[in-house]
This record gives structure tokens, C-alpha cells and sequence, in this order.
């Protein structure tokens, strides 16, 4: 497991939460942390793309990078 990091405010805003008890903020907590869950994800698919063991691994791992990205099959190499 390695570390990760958000924003202050994303950080606050889970503090205000819990310790708290607001729940005025659970929309943008939730929205904020699927938005670093989809960062975290692309950027893994990033890095199988460049350092998957096989030519398929690889390949795989750089369509669904593209899909994720919505890059249009007619744009890609």
C-alpha cells in the first residue's frame, strides 16, 4: 500500500465530516473523492501502458487508457 494524497480542502472537508458531524458537505466529499479515484486509476492504466511485461498487456492497457480518456478511435496510432 503506498500513500495518497488530496487537497486541503478535500481534507477539511472529510474532517468536518467526521469529527463534526456535518453533513452539509457529503456531496462534494463524494464527488471529490471519486475524482481522485479516477486520477488514481488513470494513472495506473499510464503505467502498465508503459511498463506491462507483454506487447498485449501493454496494448490492453493503452486502449482502455485511451477509452478512459476519450480519445476517438480515429485519433489514435
Amino acid at each position: 500500500m503506498g500513500n495518497v494524497q488530496i487537497s486541503q480542502e478535500l481534507f477539511m472537508q472529510l474532517l468536518r465530516f467526521h469529527l463534526v458531524e456535518d453533513g452539509s458537505c457529503e456531496k462534494e466529499i463524494k464527488q471529490g473523492l471519486e475524482k481522485k479515484l479516477d486520477r488514481m486509476v488513470m494513472r495506473d492504466l499510464y503505467g502498465k501502458f508503459k511498463t506491462a511485461p507483454t506487447e498485449e498487456e501493454r496494448e490492453r492497457a493503452r486502449k482502455e487508457y485511451l477509452d478512459r480518456r476519450g480519445v476517438p478511435e480515429s485519433f489514435r496510432w
